[in-house]
């Protein structure tokens, strides 16, 4: 079922991933999706035995799904949860603005968009600037978008300590 979800996951988005990032559950370790993985060309990074906070961004994203105020204390069945889930996952990656990602939906950085929403923001920052310049201690800017985001940042990316 991993390798066919992955396969999918590929074919829809229509590249290949560099990295993918998992547990060490047995699906995401086993021969046929270890195969898959290598025939693509994608590296794989696992987390740490009994480290849960090497993947944030997923665990942020749980944080998220289960302080949602219509979260169910349980799901009445797995399609009840299917359906919470779709409508969740809709959301988090299409409407919620992300603070990390410039107060971006995840969509919109993955689709490319992001920097176009951005010029659009500025040129409303700068018209509201020249409307009312006495508001603001400073001209405007919208949220900056980072350049990389890291799970796991290889050795030879991380920055250096200053000496």
């Amino acid at each position: 079922m991993a390798k066919d979800f992955l396969a999918d996951a590929v074919r829809r988005n229509g590249c290949e991933p560099h990295t993918i990032h998992a547990d060490r559950g047995g699906a995401m370790v086993s021969k046929p999706v270890s195969e898959l993985l290598v025939d693509l060309g994608v590296l794989r990074s696992h987390s740490r035995p009994r480290t849960s906070n090497d993947n944030p961004y997923s665990e942020a994203q749980f944080k998220t799904m289960k302080y949602v105020p219509d979260f169910p204390d349980r799901f009445g069945s797995l399609a009840d949860a299917r359906a919470f889930c779709e409508g969740f996952f809709l959301a988090y990656n299409h409407e919620h603005r992300h603070s990390g990602i410039g107060m971006h939906t995840p969509a919109s950085v993955h689709f490319g968009t992001a920097q176009q929403i951005r010029v659009q923001r500025q040129a409303t920052l700068n018209r509201a600037y020249a409307a009312h310049p006495e508001r603001f201690a400073r001209r405007p800017r919208p949220p900056v978008l980072p350049e990389v985001a890291w799970i796991n940042q290889p050795v030879h990316q991380q920055s250096q300590p200053a000496s």
